[in-house]
This record gives structure tokens, C-alpha cells and sequence, in this order.
């Protein structure tokens, strides 16, 4: 049995009710599932702990019990670790509504509704964007491929369209497999839950039961997009035997751009100032999404300073107004200066007198402390 508190497992107070157990229940099992986390042994082993500390908390009399005594007061009364008494048929229920009625192998099962091509409706495509495409939005050119059902076998990918009992799970739409003390339903590989396979493949084909075809169009790309977003596009999706139709997914990707960084619809701006500039203070022009715009910058203003400009950046595609641009200053200074330049440099500083020594005036009385510490 686990050591972890049956209430800390499931993450509710000792004074819960049974529907708040058994939705807390609910939301762990899901979250640890095995067929949820393939091949990884701690989610495994925090599924089995969480269907323990159900089995307890869900039954009243092991609950009063476990409450009264903790887990040493239910050794000797059936409770092993393992799914023993009543608890076992409440817990089927509650994974019979989370996965369906086929868990545990019991029989119960409905099959999957009858599907007979084995592609999915919906198509997705990449869409590279140049970073201005995005901010401003563009008509472009999307050449992508759709299926269609193939004509001779109506999508089954089986000659002449006949299909036969599944062989790999015996016309149930459905296989099992064990984990640990646990048996699951997972839907057939083979027919995909139909129950229905071909046994032999359609020679147009080759099995596949569809065509493919290919199609260029133009598509308007809204303004404000940006990188990761898909959009839709309705009806240009592959189609099904009957006709239906599914939909195009774009995949947006944006390129950066070598001066402008986008996050969310604010944009970004480094603006290098020489600090000159700093010291005087001045105005200079930069470049925004939409023109030219100018930047005042206040005498003393610091190195890595930021500047908004409201409503200066990207539109938002929702329609949410428009996010800022940020100008950060960056201040440069000469990397060599030449004899005029040194000295003009030199009498600016004798100018300010005391005040350009600002070290000397805080450091004064500490040099006297220090020596006294070795006198």
C-alpha cells in the first residue's frame, strides 16, 4: 500500500462528501492513466495509489475505519492493496465513464460507428510568413494536396469495396491489453473500431482507398497573425465516399525580422544612443510599423531605458485594438578618442570640479576606517 495520506492523494479535505471523492477520483485516474502515459512507470504506480485510496475513502465503513485507525486499523479487514469487496464494481462504474463502456474487457462494449475510409477530413498545411505578411496581413498562395475517396473500392481500400470480419480483433472493434492487475480496451489498429477490414486490396489504390489530388489557391491571411495561430479554411479538406467535405488548417510560421521583435501585438525596438545624446538630452527619429515617429530623450536618461509608444503596434486579430511599440535605448560611447578629443574631455571634467569625482567624496572617511582595522 502507498504511504501518502488518502486524502493528499486525491486532493481533498477529510471532510469531503462521497461526490466530491469520487470527482477527485475522476480527475487523478485521467491524469495518471496508463493509456495516457505509455511506458512511464510513475504515472503507473500514482494510477494504482489513487484506485487504492478510492476503494477506501468510497466505502463507508473502510472509510470510518481508515479515518479512526489510519491504513494499519484496514489490515485486517480485507484491504490488501489490492481491489478486494464491494469497491471493485464502483470503481468499473467510474472508469466506464471515463473511457466507455468497453473498459475491462467485459464484454459490454458498442463498436465505433461504422466508418469505412480510413483518412481523417480535416487537412493541415504550413504557411511561412515574412514577418511584415503577419503585422499587415497579405493574399497568398496556398498549393497543398487533398484526398478524395477512391471511385472502385468507395474508400474501404478493399476490392470491390468488401469488407469482411476484422481478423486481428474478431469483428468486436476492439483489442485488450493487460497492465498489471488491470485489463484495458483500446480500439482495434487494424479497423479502427469498425470491426470490418479488407482482405483483399483494392488494385487502384493499392489499399489505401483514397486518391490524392492537387489544388492551389488564394487565401487572405488577416492582419495581426502570428507565429504558431492556425486558421481555417472551411470545405477545402479531403472528402469522404458520401461527399462530405472537411476543412484546411494553416499552419502559421513567421520569420523574424532583423530589427523589430514581436511578443503577443507588442513590438520591440533597440535604439542605439551615444551618450553624448544621453547627457544633453535630444530627440531622434525612428522607424515605427506604419512611418516615422520621434523619440525625445531626457538628459540623464539610463542605459537599457524603455519608451512606449501607445497603440504603435500590431492590430490585434481579434479585433482588440492595436499593442504598443518599445523603443530601449542602448547608450554607446567611442571606442578610441584622438588628442583634441581627450583633451576637451579632460577640461569638461575639471568643469564640474568636485562633482566629477564622486568617488573620492564617498570614499573620504572610509580609507581612514580601514586603516584603523590593521593600526
Amino acid at each position: 500500500m502507498t504511504d501518502q495520506d488518502y486524502y493528499e492523494l486525491l486532493g481533498v479535505d477529510r471532510s469531503a462528501d462521497k461526490s466530491t471523492i469520487k470527482k477527485a477520483y475522476r480527475k487523478m485516474a485521467m491524469k495518471y492513466h496508463p493509456d495516457k502515459n505509455p511506458g512511464d512507470h510513475e504515472a503507473e504506480e500514482n494510477f494504482k495509489a489513487v484506485n487504492e485510496a478510492y476503494q477506501v475513502l468510497s466505502d463507508e465503513e473502510k472509510k470510518s475505519i481508515y479515518d479512526r485507525y489510519g491504513k494499519q486499523g484496514l489490515e485486517g479487514h480485507g484491504q490488501g492493496g489490492g481491489f478486494g469487496g464491494g469497491g471493485f464494481d464502483d470503481l468499473s462504474s467510474v472508469f466506464e465513464e471515463m473511457f466507455g463502456s468497453a473498459f475491462g474487457g467485459g464484454g459490454r462494449g458498442s463498436r465505433r460507428e461504422r466508418k469505412t475510409y480510413n483518412y481523417n477530413l480535416d487537412v493541415a498545411v504550413d504557411v511561412n510568413l515574412e514577418f511584415n505578411e503577419a503585422v499587415f496581413g497579405c493574399n497568398t498562395e496556398i498549393d497543398y494536396k487533398y484526398k478524395t475517396a477512391c471511385k472502385p473500392c468507395k474508400g474501404t481500400g478493399a476490392k470491390d469495396g468488401k469488407l469482411s470480419t476484422c481478423k486481428t480483433c474478431a469483428g468486436q472493434g476492439q483489442v485488450h491489453a493487460r497492465q498489471g492487475f488491470m485489463t484495458f480496451a483500446q480500439t482495434c489498429p487494424t479497423c479502427e473500431g469498425s470491426g470490418q477490414a479488407a482482405s483483399s486490396s483494392c488494385k487502384k489504390c493499392s489499399g489505401k482507398g483514397y486518391d490524392e489530388v492537387k489544388d492551389s489557391f488564394k487565401v487572405d491571411i488577416p492582419e495581426g497573425v502570428n507565429d504558431g495561430m492556425r486558421i481555417r479554411v472551411s470545405n477545402k479538406g479531403n472528402i469522404a465516399p458520401d461527399g462530405t467535405r472537411g476543412d484546411l488548417y494553416l499552419q502559421v510560421h513567421v520569420r523574424e525580422d532583423s530589427h523589430f521583435v514581436r511578443h503577443d501585438d507588442d513590438i520591440y525596438l533597440e535604439a542605439p544612443i551615444f551618450f553624448t545624446q544621453v547627457a544633453l538630452g535630444a530627440t531622434i527619429k525612428i522607424p515605427g510599423l506604419r512611418g516615422e515617429l520621434e523619440l525625445e530623450i531626457p538628459s540623464g536618461a539610463k542605459d537599457k531605458q524603455q519608451f512606449k509608444f501607445r497603440g504603435e503596434g500590431v492590430k490585434s486579430v481579434q479585433g482588440y485594438g492595436k499593442g504598443d511599440l518599445v523603443v530601449q535605448i542602448t547608450i554607446e560611447y567611442p571606442k578610441s578618442l584622438n588628442a583634441e578629443q581627450e583633451d576637451l574631455l579632460e577640461k569638461l571634467q575639471e568643469s564640474f570640479g568636485v562633482e566629477s569625482k564622486p568617488s573620492e567624496t564617498n570614499f573620504e572617511n572610509m580609507f581612514d576606517k580601514v586603516k584603523k582595522w590593521f593600526s
